[in-house]
C-alpha cells in the first residue's frame, strides 16, 4: 500500500493502473522556458519525462491542478474524491453543507488530502460529521485497498519500462562524456595499445590519466567558448560559466524559499519550546503574574506570586546545591530548570525591585493627595503599603521611615502655612491702610442693631466687606493650624495617635511578618527612635505655639516677597513634598510681581498700626466677635495640645508656655478691642437718626441702637477674657490651661466701660443743641434710607419729626436721657458686674450724679427761653394795662391770653413729641409764670379797684386753667400774688378793702363764666375724667 502511494506520488499519476496517456501531460505550456534554453541548447526528453518531479518546472503534472496568481501553480487539486469512499466529490459535499469553500482557498486545502495544509479532524467533523462508526470502518477499509492498489500499479509500470530507464541512463552517460571530452584534442592512437574496458574509460575515473585529467595539457590554453563549457578542472567542470548566476540564484532562493524549507527545523525546536512551556508554564507565568498584580494593585496577588516565585528560586537552588555536594552532574532538563528559572528570578526581582522603590516614594511622599487633611483612609492606605513591604522583605524599617517622614511634613506644612498665611494678611491689610477711612454713615450702618439682630448669622454686617474679608483670612488661617477637626492641630495629633499605636505595638499584630519571619525585627522600635517621636511631637506643639504668639505679639511684617519670590531650582532628589504649596488653590489678590508691590502701611500715628492682627478701621464689634472666636479656637487648641499624653506629661514648662500663649493673645487682643470700642463710643452719636423707637414712641432709636450696641460689645468682651468656649472642649482629666484675666486688665475694661457711656451721652447732647439744616445733615446718615427718613422729618411728613426744630430735638434728648438714667445704663452696669464679677458701686452713683447733672441742665436749655419770654410778656403786660378798668372785669386781659397760648403751643410740642415730659414742663413753666406775676406785682404802683379786681381776674383764671400742673410751690406763690395784691390796693378809704371783698365774689363768676366760653382753647389743660 505504501509502495503504490509512493509511485502515485513520485509520478504524478492518480490511479496506479492508468489504461491511457493523461491528455493533460500531451499539452506544453507556451509560456514555459525549455529546460537548457539559456545554455543554448535543447536537452532531448524522454516521453516520461512529464512524469518527474522536477522543482524547477512550472507546468502543473497533477491532473486539475490549479495555477495562482503571478503565473505560479498550485500541485493542489481543485477537488478530489472522497478518500474514505462515500462521495465523488470533496467540494461538493462542503457546498452543501454552506462552507465557503470556493472563498477562502486555504479553507478549501485543509479538506483536500493533496493538500499539505489537510487537516483530518476537521475533514472528519465536516464531510463525516453524521457518520456512524461502521460507515468509518468501511471507509478505512476503502482508503487501505485503493493503497494498495496504487502501489501495485506503480511496481508493474517500473517493471514494464526497465529497459527504457537503463537506455536513459546510456543516453545520460553518453552527453556527459561528450561534455566532458569538449574542448579537448582527439589523442593520437598509440600502437600496441590495448582497447581499454568501459569500466576503465569511465568518465567517473579519478586517476587522472584520462583526456580531461589536468594534468594534462596545462600549457595549452583552451579556446574561450569551449573551455567554458569543458568538464575540466580549468572550467570547475563546465559549470563556471552559469555559477556565478547559480550563486545569486541560490542566494535569492534562500531569502525567498530559506524560511520555508527551513520550517521543518524551526518545527522542532517550537516543539521542544512548547514542551518545555507546558511543563515549565508556571514558572514562566509567574513574572506576567506579578507584573499583571502590580498593575491592578492587587497586593494579596502580588505577595503571592512572589512567594510562588521564590519557592521555585529555591528548588532550584536546591537542585544546583545537591548536585555540586554530591558531585553529581545536572541532566539536560535539571540544567535547563536553573537557567529557566534564574531568568526568571532575575526579571521577578526587577520588578519587585521598581515595585518596593514606588512603594518607597509613595510611602515616604506624606503630602495627601486628594484631601486636605488625612483621615482614616489614607492611614489604612499607608499601613497597607507597609505591609506589602514588610511582606517583600526590605532593610530598612518602614515603619520608622513612615513616621518620620510624616513628621518632617508635618513640620514644614506648619512653617510653610503659617509663613504664607502671615504674609497674604499683611498685604491685605496694607490694602485696607491705604484706602480711605469709612464715613459716619457707613460707620453708624455697622453699628446700629437692626443690622445685627444675630451676631452668629449675619457676621458680613459687623462691618465693611474689605475689613471682613481680612477678619476671614485671619481666623481661616488661625483655623488652618490650630482646628482639631480639619486643621494641622488635628493632623497633628492624629499622628501621634498613629504613632503611640506603633510604640505600643498595637498595629504591628496586623502586620505580617515576612517570609521566614524575616521581617520581625521591622515590628519594634527602638529606645532611640520612640525618644525620638516623643521629642518631635513634643516640637510640633512648640512650633504651633510658637507661630500664633509671635503673630499677635509680634507687630506686622515688613518682608512680603514670599508671595512673589521664585521657587528654588529642584535637583533629581528633591522631593515633591517640597515643592508642593499646603494651599490647593491661587487667589488673584495675592498674584503680583516685584514690580507691582502693595505700598507700606502709612504711619498717620493710629492706634492700630501695631497690631498685625487687626484690619485697619475696623469696629468693635467685628473685633470682638472674630476675636472671640479665634481665642475660644486658641484655648481649645491649647487643651488638645494636653490632651496628647506625650506632651502632658512635659511638664509643666509647656503647661505655662500655653499659659503664657493666652494670656498674651488675651491681653493683645483685650487692648485693641479697647481702643476701636472708645473710638466707636466717639462715633455713637451717629446712631442717632430722629426715628422714633418702635416699642416707645417717646423716644428715639438711639438709645435702643446704644444699649444693643454695648450689650454687644460687653458680651463679646468677657469672650475675649474668659473665653468660656475653652472649658467646655478640654479634654476630661486635662489641666486648665485658660488663667483668669489679670486685675489690670479687668481695670482697662472697666475704665473703657465708663467712658464708652460718657462719649455716648455727651454725643446725645451734642446732636440736641447742634443746628441742623436741610443741605448738610452732618450727624443724620446720608445713605439712602436714612436720606428719605431724614427728608421726611425736615418736610414734615405725616407721623415724621420736625428735627430741624430745636426744641423738638431737646424734648427728644431728654427722654433719651431719661431712658438711659432709669433704664438702659443700670442694665449696663448690671451687665458688666455679672460678666466680669466686678462691683461699680462708686461708678453707679457717679453716672447717675451726672446724668441727672445733664439732663438739668439740658432741661433749663430748653425751658429757659420759653420762661424768659412768658416773663417778658406778663411784666410789659402788667405795666401797660395799670388802672385801665375803670368798670368791674369781664374778660382777662390779652397778655394773659397770649400766655395762655403759649403754654398751649408748648403743650402740644410737647405731648406731640414726648408725653411723658408734659407734666414737667408745665409744671415749671406755671411755676415760672407765678414768680413773674408776683414780681411784676411786686413792681407795680397801688391798684384801683377796678384794676384790682381785673388783676385777681387773670391770677384766677391762670391758676384754674394750670390747676392740672399746681404744685405746692405754685400755690405758695399763689398766696404770695393774692398778699401782694392786698397791699397794693389804693388808700382811698378803708371801706375800699371791704368793697373788694365784695367784688370777689362777682369775679369768682365771672372765672366760671370764662372758663366755660374758653373751654375749646383751653380743654388741653383740662384734668382727664374730673
Amino acid at each position: 500500500m505504501e509502495d503504490d502511494a509512493a509511485v502515485l506520488n513520485y509520478y504524478n499519476i492518480t490511479t496506479p493502473f492508468p489504461t491511457a496517456w493523461p491528455p493533460e501531460k500531451d499539452d506544453s505550456d507556451p509560456d514555459e522556458p525549455l529546460l537548457g534554453a539559456s545554455f543554448g541548447f535543447q536537452r532531448p526528453k524522454s516521453r516520461y519525462s512529464v512524469l518527474e518531479r522536477n522543482g524547477s518546472g512550472r507546468r502543473s503534472l497533477v491532473p486539475g491542478s490549479e495555477k495562482l496568481g503571478g503565473g505560479l501553480e498550485n500541485l493542489v487539486q481543485k477537488d478530489e474524491a472522497d478518500p474514505l469512499g462515500s462521495a465523488d466529490s470533496v467540494i461538493r459535499v462542503l457546498r452543501q453543507k454552506g462552507v465557503a469553500v470556493d472563498e477562502d482557498q486555504r479553507l478549501r486545502n485543509r479538506f483536500l488530502l493533496s493538500s499539505t495544509t489537510f487537516s483530518p479532524t476537521l475533514y472528519l467533523s465536516q464531510i463525516h460529521s453524521n457518520a456512524s462508526t461502521q460507515s468509518l470502518l468501511q471507509g478505512l477499509e476503502f482508503l487501505s485497498r485503493s493503497i494498495d492498489q496504487k502501489s501495485a500499479s506503480l511496481k508493474v509500470l517500473v517493471e514494464s519500462n526497465f529497459e527504457r530507464f537503463v537506455r536513459a541512463q546510456t543516453t545520460i552517460d553518453n552527453v556527459y562524456a561528450e561534455m566532458r571530452n569538449q574542448g579537448v584534442e582527439p589523442e593520437k592512437p598509440k600502437t600496441h595499445a590495448r582497447i581499454p574496458s568501459k569500466s576503465s574509460a569511465h568518465y567517473r575515473s579519478s586517476s587522472g590519466q584520462g583526456a580531461l585529467s589536468p594534468n594534462k595539457g596545462i600549457h595549452k590554453p583552451l579556446p574561450s567558448d569551449k573551455k567554458k563549457n569543458a568538464l575540466t578542472k580549468e572550467s570547475e567542470y563546465g559549470v563556471q560559466g552559469i555559477k556565478a548566476p547559480l550563486i545569486e540564484a541560490a542566494v535569492k532562493a534562500e531569502e525567498l524559499w530559506g524560511p520555508a524549507l527551513g520550517g521543518r527545523d524551526k518545527e522542532e525546536m517550537l516543539k521542544m519550546a512548547v514542551e518545555s512551556l507546558e511543563k515549565n508554564r508556571s514558572i514562566f507565568e509567574t513574572s506576567a503574574a506579578l507584573a499583571d498584580g502590580i498593575k491592578r494593585k492587587d497586593y494579596e496577588k502580588l505577595v503571592e506570586d512572589y512567594s510562588q516565585a521564590r519557592k521555585y528560586a529555591d528548588e532550584a537552588r536546591d537542585v544546583a546545591n545537591t548536585a555540586t555536594e554530591g558531585q553529581i552532574p545536572l541532566t539536560d532538563a535539571q540544567i535547563h530548570q536553573i537557567v529557566i528559572t534564574a531568568r526568571m528570578w532575575e526579571e521577578v526581582e526587577k520588578r519587585v525591585d521598581n515595585f518596593k522603590r514606588t512603594v518607597w516614594r509613595k510611602l515616604t511622599d506624606s503630602t495627601p493627595s486628594s484631601m486636605a487633611a488625612m483621615g482614616g483612609s489614607q492611614y489604612e492606605e499607608y499601613t497597607a503599603l507597609i505591609a506589602i513591604l514588610l511582606e517583600l522583605g526590605v532593610e530598612d524599617n518602614p515603619i520608622w521611615l513612615w513616621l518620620l517622614s510624616r513628621w518632617e511634613y508635618l513640620k514644614n506644612k506648619i512653617n510653610a502655612s503659617f509663613e504664607r498665611s502671615r504674609v497674604q494678611i499683611e498685604v491685605l491689610r496694607r490694602h485696607l491702610a491705604n484706602s480711605e477711612a469709612p464715613t459716619l454713615k457707613i460707620i453708624a450702618s455697622h453699628l446700629r442693631p437692626s443690622t445685627r439682630q444675630i451676631l452668629e448669622e449675619k457676621a458680613k454686617d459687623l462691618d465693611t466687606a474689605p475689613i471682613l474679608e481680612l477678619w476671614e483670612l485671619i481666623f481661616s488661617s488661625i483655623h488652618n493650624l490650630l482646628s482639631s477637626q480639619n486643621g494641622i492641630l488635628g493632623e497633628v495629633i492624629e499622628f501621634w495617635d498613629r504613632a503611640q499605636k506603633f510604640i505600643d505595638g498595637k498595629v504591628q499584630k496586623t502586620l505580617p511578618v515576612g517570609f521566614d519571619g524575616r521581617s520581625r525585627i521591622h515590628h519594634r522600635l527602638s529606645t532611640e527612635s520612640i525618644r525620638q517621636l516623643q521629642d518631635g511631637i513634643f516640637g510640633l506643639v512648640d512650633l504651633l505655639r510658637e507661630h500664633i504668639f509671635s503673630f499677635f505679639a509680634e507687630p506686622p511684617i515688613e518682608d512680603i516677597s514670599m508671595l512673589y519670590s521664585p521657587l528654588p531650582p529642584q535637583t533629581p532628589n528633591t522631593p515633591k513634598s517640597a515643592t508642593r504649596s499646603p494651599f490647593g488653590f491661587h487667589d488673584s489678590r495675592f498674584m503680583f510681581d516685584g514690580n507691582s508691590l502693595p505700598p507700606p502701611s502709612p504711619r498717620r500715628g493710629e492706634a492700630w498700626e501695631e497690631f498685625a492682627f487687626w484690619p485697619p478701621h475696623a469696629n468693635s464689634l467685628s473685633g470682638t466677635h472674630y476675636l472671640g472666636k479665634m481665642l475660644a479656637l486658641i484655648g481649645a487648641a491649647a487643651g488638645e495640645m494636653l490632651g496628647i499624653r506625650q506632651v502632658a506629661s512635659g511638664g509643666v514648662n509647656l503647661l505655662e508656655k500655653l499659659r503664657t500663649l493666652i494670656s498674651g493673645v488675651r491681653e493683645r487682643s483685650a487692648r485693641a478691642v479697647c481702643i476701636a470700642w472708645n473710638r466707636d463710643a466717639e462715633a455713637c452719636k451717629v446712631l442717632e437718626d430722629w426715628k422714633r423707637s418702635l416699642e416707645r414712641r417717646d423716644l428715639t432709636a438711639m438709645p435702643g441702637h446704644f444699649s444693643s450696641f454695648e450689650t454687644a460689645v460687653l458680651s463679646g468682651m468677657q469672650k475675649i477674657l474668659y473665653i468660656p468656649e475653652a472649658g467646655t472642649t478640654r479634654p476630661p482629666g486635662s489641666t486648665g490651661v485658660v488663667p483668669p484675666p489679670p486685675a489690670k486688665l479687668l481695670l482697662v475694661v472697666r475704665s473703657q466701660f465708663i467712658t464708652t457711656l460718657y462719649n455716648a451721652i455727651s454725643g446725645m447732647v451734642e446732636n440736641a443743641e447742634r443746628p441742623v439744616s436741610n443741605s448738610n445733615p452732618s450727624w443724620v446718615m446720608t445713605g439712602s434710607e436714612f436720606d428719605q427718613d431724614f427728608t421726611a422729618a425736615v418736610n414734615g411728613v405725616e407721623g415724621a419729626l420736625d428735627v430741624k426744630n430745636r426744641n423738638i430735638r431737646m424734648l427728644l434728648t431728654l427722654s433719651n436721657l431719661k431712658a438711659l438714667q432709669s433704664e438702659i445704663v443700670p442694665h449696663l452696669i448690671s451687665q458688666f458686674e455679672t460678666s466680669f464679677s466686678i462691683k461699680l458701686t462708686d461708678e453707679s452713683s457717679s453716672i447717675r450724679a451726672d446724668l441727672a447733672q445733664i439732663e438739668a441742665k439740658l432741661f433749663s436749655s430748653y425751658i429757659s427761653p420759653t420762661a424768659e419770654a412768658l416773663s417778658l410778656l406778663i411784666r410789659n403786660g402788667v405795666q401797660q394795662h395799670h388802672n385801665s378798668t375803670t368798670s368791674r372785669p369781664q374778660n382777662i386781659r390779652p397778655y394773659v391770653h397770649k400766655t395762655l397760648l403759649t403754654l398751649v403751643h408748648i403743650h402740644n410740642q410737647v405731648i406731640s413729641t414726648s408725653p411723658p415730659l408734659t407734666t414737667p414742663i408745665l409744671t415749671h413753666l406755671f411755676e415760672s409764670l407765678s414768680l413773674s406775676f408776683l414780681s411784676a406785682f411786686r413792681t407795680h404802683p397801688p391798684f384801683s379797684l377796678p384794676s384790682l379786681m381785673q388783676s385777681i381776674l387773670d391770677i384766677e383764671f391762670v391758676a384754674q386753667v394750670m390747676s392740672q400742673y399746681t404744685t405746692e410751690r405754685a400755690i405758695n406763690v399763689q398766696d404770695e400774688i393774692h398778699a401782694e395784691l392786698d397791699k397794693v390796693v389804693s388808700g382811698e378809704g378803708v371801706g375800699l378793702r371791704e368793697k373788694s371783698r365784695e367784688e370777689l365774689v362777682e369775679v369768682g363768676g365771672v372765672v366760671k363764666r370764662l372758663r366755660e366760653e374758653m373751654r375749646g382753647e383751653f380743654g388741653c389743660f383740662r384734668v382727664v375724667g374730673r
